[in-house]
């Protein structure tokens, strides 16, 4: 009713100039005098006249373009545009800057020459950096990362891409989408032999070659190892260091090798140290020399790993943080993680392992039991995993994804034990993983980066400076300026969790859904705030309808997502963009503003 009631009120007056909300440095140099009420009238008992309307637009225009050659050659400033805020947008003032001529509902524009794209990204799988590895001044920082949670030794591997890509000129957006997957894909490839020589000297070139196959075969190996998660390399270091751990039969067995792997994973990502507990345990109680374990080994190389990646972390956040001691109170001691959802004691028994084995279920028990005495700890590691994560409320699936591995070798030490159907077998497990492998990697919810195409176009259009999108979909539904790369007004529905104890705290997404018809009226109370795009999930379509209507915004594209949309998440993205008003340039204005003024 207040949204229908504005409108008719402006129906019955003339409507005035609409300027944009952020405020140029040519307004404020052109805007101080001319904004002035009175200006241009006789002064009262002076007998001098101020400044002819005429002779101060030539003023104004030599100022423009004073101000517009300024910063030199083939650079000029981005977006010198004649913007107003909500608080400026007075009848008086609008109406003294343009001149009084101005048709209705007209947006005045200044474009002077745009800034180039900047060479550097400071955004993709790793966050936007500080302290100079972050060449733009973009991006966006979750809530992790002003609290501590996440470290930056990971993410400076892709910075170190990011800058390598910079200097040899080839930082094009797909390049930097693309090489972080390739890296990781590498990565794990390298594990995936180094798992191979591991059964190899183990036990034989023939059952290796089985477990080879069983590891190339999962489905969620394909849908997980290319994706630049801390669980992914966490579980590939897992591998690494497992090929120098020294297991009984072995003769690769390394301690400082194996060590340092595991000291690594664990700065990366602290729950690395979940499967190694036994393992570790279980070298210390064959160890007869175990105060050199101790002494020699286990605390130089704690030290140096935690010296570095506290050095690391000090550069990058400006302080001391020791990013562990945060990531073990948030996600054990205060156990905020059920903020984002809980699930019974029992759920990585009954559905996350059999889950991410699928198909390959039936020849884990089969190779648990088959397997002789000395491979019973890859096992107790497993099942030790999935008791210590299932004390925790909030369970995902990629928690555990690095007990995999150890899985796929009871796997394919099943495989090589059948006495028959052995080759039925392989063919079971080969087409029986290929087909959700394919699905889950290019069809699921492949919605959330098809969007991010169209949101990328406004990159290169003249169009960006005024592009304002609004990603109104559960939290982190897609990628955000990693697949962008340029100085685009985004926002996104936020939904950080409390970490002051505030019991009837609800977040920006939660608050959103509750009444986003209403949220959206509060949000954008005035027309100049309104997002040029809106993406949404077509499940909210109906319910903001009328909002859509009243500010003029036509559906331009719809994105497939899923087979299976559930609550907030439909079946496909649709993208909304408002009607876009007239614009008019420099000149062309200047040029209005001096024929409507001479009438004057």
């Amino acid at each position: 009713m207040a949204a229908a009631g504005g409108l008719l009120a402006r129906a019955g007056r003339s409507e005035p100039v609409r300027l944009r909300k952020r405020r140029s440095v040519l307004y404020a140099a052109a805007g101080g005098a001319a904004a002035q009420p009175g200006a241009g009238k006789r002064r009262e008992g002076d007998g001098t006249a101020s400044e002819g309307p005429l002779t101060r637009a030539h003023r104004f225009r030599r100022r423009c373009r004073r101000d517009r050659g300024s910063d030199g050659p083939g650079g000029g400033r981005a977006g010198a545009e004649l913007r107003a805020g909500a608080h400026q947008l007075r009848p008086g003032r609008v109406l003294a800057v343009a001149g009084g001529g101005a048709p209705p509902g007209l947006r005045i524009s200044f474009t002077a020459r745009p800034l180039r794209a900047p060479r550097c990204r400071g955004s993709g799988p790793a966050p936007p950096y500080r302290n100079g590895l972050n060449c733009s001044n973009y991006g966006h920082l979750t809530w992790e990362w002003a609290h501590g949670l996440r470290g930056y030794p990971y993410p400076l591997l892709f910075a170190c891409i990011y800058r390598a890509l910079q200097l040899l000129g080839e930082d094009d957006v797909r390049l930097l989408i693309w090489v972080p997957r390739l890296v990781q894909a590498v990565l794990a490839a390298f594990a995936d032999v180094k798992l191979y020589l591991l059964v190899k000297h183990l036990e034989n070139a023939e059952t290796a070659k089985y477990v080879y196959f069983c590891q190339l075969c999962s489905w969620f190996t394909w849908y997980t190892c290319t994706r630049t998660l801390t669980n992914t390399m966490e579980t590939l270091l897992t591998i690494f260091a497992l090929y120098y751990y020294p297991i009984k039969g072995s003769k690769m067995g390394s301690r400082w090798k194996y060590l340092s792997l595991i000291a690594l994973a664990i700065v990366i990502r602290p729950t690395a140290a979940i499967p190694w507990i036994p393992l570790v345990f279980s070298h210390f109680l064959q160890e007869q020399k175990k105060a050199d374990l101790i002494l020699y080994n286990c605390i130089p190389v704690g030290l140096v790993t935690l010296g570095t990646s506290l050095i690391i972390d000090r550069v990058f956040f400006g302080e001391w943080v020791l990013v562990q001691l945060n990531f073990l109170k948030f996600n054990v001691l205060q156990n905020l993680g059920t903020f984002y959802g809980s699930h019974p004691w029992h759920w990585y028994f009954t559905q996350g392992l059999p889950v991410i084995l699928g198909t390959h279920l039936p020849f884990f028990i089969h190779g648990c039991v088959m397997a002789p005495k000395r491979y019973r700890i890859f096992l107790g590691a497993v099942i030790w995993t999935l008791l210590v994560y299932s004390t925790l409320s909030h369970k995902e699936f990629r928690f555990i994804y690095p007990v995999l591995p150890f899985c796929m070798f009871f796997c394919g030490y099943s495989l090589k034990h059948l006495k028959a159907w052995k080759k039925s077998a392989a063919s079971f497990l080969l087409l029986s993983n290929l087909i959700p492998a394919l699905y889950t990697g290019l069809i699921h919810q492949r919605g959330s980066l098809d969007v991010m195409n169209h949101i990328q176009q406004l990159c290169n259009s003249s169009y960006q400076s005024q592009a304002f999108v609004f990603i109104m979909m559960p939290c982190h539904s897609t990628p955000f300026y990693s697949h962008v790369h340029c100085p685009l007004k985004m926002r996104f529905l936020q939904c950080p969790p409390d970490l002051t104890g505030n019991e009837s705290y609800v977040d920006e997404a939660d608050l959103f859904y509750s009444n986003p018809l209403g949220w959206l009226n509060k949000e954008f109370y005035n027309d100049t705030l309104l997002p040029s795009h809106l993406i949404f999930f077509n499940v909210l379509e109906q319910e903001i309808s009328s909002f859509l209507a009243l500010k003029g915004y036509k559906k331009t594209a719809t994105v497939f997502h899923t087979h299976v949309p559930q609550g907030r998440v439909g079946s496909h993205i649709y993208v909304y963009k408002k009607k876009p008003e007239r614009i008019v340039s420099e000149d062309q204005f200047l040029d209005l503003q001096t024929n409507e003024l001479s009438f004057v």
